[in-house]
């Protein structure tokens, strides 16, 4: 299989790209004026998507991001949205301020997980990333295998995990970056998550679920990560992107940046094959297949998509420009 959908985040706006029966991409903007941060697909109905906006609440699409509408959290800012793979109708969302919400019935309605508020370093979280500094939950994944493990991650502050679906939390889980910005757990091994954060060494890996964490640094020459990803055969192959720091990964056509490769528990290899060298927009997506093992998907900053059929040994660029990627992309697949 192969990526037959992409939306993206314009800011504002969102751009889709679809592809056609004749094998030709088209583009076209949705939500104009919207500022949209996240998406989330439901595996369950993968015609159902959300989206989180800055300020604007909560917005629901059925069929797949042609047209929307309001979903609640009216003018609520919402970071981060993660389905359960698990449990049909289990959705969790990360706001701003740092909170997390729950809905047991697909979105439609919601109840705050209050026991959030009570993680004793809160008070100390703080991100630079949006003055007056005020931090949010910028990612948040949820196990699998157990609809009750859930793993959010805020900027700038911590990675924290539950195993009771949100009920109760504990605080920053060790080694895990606390400036998070993506977290996700393999799309079939429970025992693996990942993180990309930017004030540690670039990525951190769990292999027991999130309860604990490594940040491997061998062979990596950047360390402001961002996207992670990884195989779907094989836990042990993820990948990182990497930018020598916030102020030129953030940057159209200055980010010095590069994607990297872990195997086997060993050292980080920088991927080229194709890929320009250094990558000048930083690739704030990566997205992996679970129906195709050794597929990659890198999206960059100025809406370029790049894939890789080898484990990024080489790269084709796609025949999409979707005028820009930030920070989000979601894929489908078909």
């Amino acid at each position: 299989m192969n990526a037959s959908l992409f939306l993206s985040t314009l800011r504002p706006g969102i751009a889709r790209a679809m592809l056609g029966a004749d094998g030709r991409w088209t583009v076209a903007d949705r939500l104009p004026g919207i500022d949209v941060r996240c998406f989330a697909a439901d595996p369950h109905h993968p015609a159902v998507i959300l989206a989180g906006t800055q300020g604007s609440g909560l917005l629901r699409s059925s069929d797949y991001g042609a047209s929307w509408e309001g979903a609640g959290f009216d003018e609520q800012t919402i970071k981060s949205i993660t389905f359960s793979p698990v449990q049909d109708g289990l959705v969790f969302a990360g706001v701003k301020p740092p909170g997390v919400w729950r809905s047991d019935d697909g979105g439609e309605t919601w109840a705050e997980c209050s026991s959030f508020q009570s993680i004793p370093s809160l008070p100390e979280w703080w991100s630079p990333a949006e003055p007056p500094g005020t931090a949010y939950v910028q990612a948040i994944t949820a196990s699998p295998a157990d609809p009750n493990v859930v793993l959010a991650g805020v900027e700038f502050g911590a990675v924290v995990y539950s195993s009771d679906g949100g009920d109760t939390w504990t605080d920053h889980r060790d080694d895990a970056i606390h400036d998070c910005h993506t977290l996700t757990f393999h799309s079939s091994n429970p025992k693996y998550a990942y993180q990309g954060g930017g004030s540690g060494r670039g990525g951190a890996i769990s292999r027991d679920g999130g309860r604990t964490w490594s940040q491997p640094a061998r062979g990596l020459d950047r360390h402001y990560g961002w996207a992670v990803a990884a195989d779907p055969a094989d836990p042990e192959v993820w990948y990182v992107s990497v930018s020598p720091g916030p102020h030129v990964a953030h940057a159209i056509g200055t980010a010095n940046a590069a994607i990297f490769r872990s195997r086997d528990r060993g050292r980080w290899q920088k991927l080229g094959g194709g890929l320009p060298d250094p990558i000048p927009n930083m690739p704030y997506a990566l997205r992996t297949d679970p129906a195709a093992p050794g597929h990659l998907y890198a999206g960059l900053r100025n809406g370029d998509i790049w894939h890789s059929t080898d484990h990024g040994d080489s790269w084709n660029q796609l025949p999409i420009q979707l005028g820009k990627i930030d920070h989000a992309l979601l894929m489908l697949t078909g």
